[in-house]
């Protein structure tokens, strides 16, 4: 796609959502002329801006929520601490309830890590972020938005790397907590779940991720970046 070509994409999607409240992306080749920006970095430089406002706005619309990212950070942060603080509390609680806290500090540092590597990866790659969101009430796992400017003009490899890292740490965080269940004498049930919920999301990022979500985005931006 030709410079001329980006321009007409992008003045035909603004046109479309100022006239429409209820528009969306779809269908628009919106998408199409930012895949031909990324591999140009004299078309970054011109037309980021635009994307990023044309990004903005469809976002505010498709989000079932969204708060600023400071917002956001903090209560991730929390969440973080409360799932670390749980994981503790089974070195001094018995059968079977170190088990169930070891298993529910599992779940809230799944839910809180994920956007926090995304955010700590992308910042130091020169990437930054304007809200945390929940996309739909089938996705609740809670995401950051980029601030699309600064995505465009940070290298295609960085880029790659900040949408993996928070599929790796979603990896990590159920093995990590098996040799702390080990110390802690959790049943041997719990140490089951641990590795069967790593092994689960192993599977899920090789049949599902690669094609919809993070390892996708892993992918294309790696291809950019040839």
């Amino acid at each position: 796609m030709e410079r001329g070509e980006v321009e007409e994409v992008l003045k035909a999607v603004e046109a479309r959502l100022a006239d429409d409240p209820a528009a969306g992306l779809g269908g628009s080749g919106f998408w199409k002329a930012v895949a031909a920006v990324k591999r140009d970095p004299a078309l970054v430089q011109e037309f980021a801006g635009r994307i990023a406002s044309v990004d903005r706005e469809a976002f505010e619309r498709w989000a079932l929520l969204a708060v600023p990212v400071r917002v956001g950070t903090a209560i991730a942060v929390i969440g973080a601490a409360v799932g670390l603080a749980l994981s503790a509390l089974a070195y001094y609680t018995s059968d079977p309830w170190n088990g169930l806290l070891l298993l529910a500090g599992m779940g809230v540092l799944l839910v809180s890590t994920h956007g926090l590597a995304h955010l700590a990866v992308g910042r130091l790659a020169g990437i930054r972020f304007t809200h945390w969101f929940v996309g739909s009430v089938k996705h609740i796992q809670p995401g950051v938005k980029t601030d699309y400017a600064t995505y465009l003009a940070t290298d295609a490899k960085r880029r790659a790397w900040m949408h993996a890292s928070g599929a790796i740490v979603s990896k990590i965080v159920p093995f990590a907590l098996i040799p702390a269940g080990l110390v802690a004498e959790v049943p041997a049930w719990t140490t089951i779940l641990l590795a069967v919920t790593g092994v689960v999301s192993i599977i899920t990022d090789v049949l599902w991720s690669t094609k919809v979500s993070d390892w996708k985005k892993f992918r294309r931006e790696m291809a950019i970046a040839g």
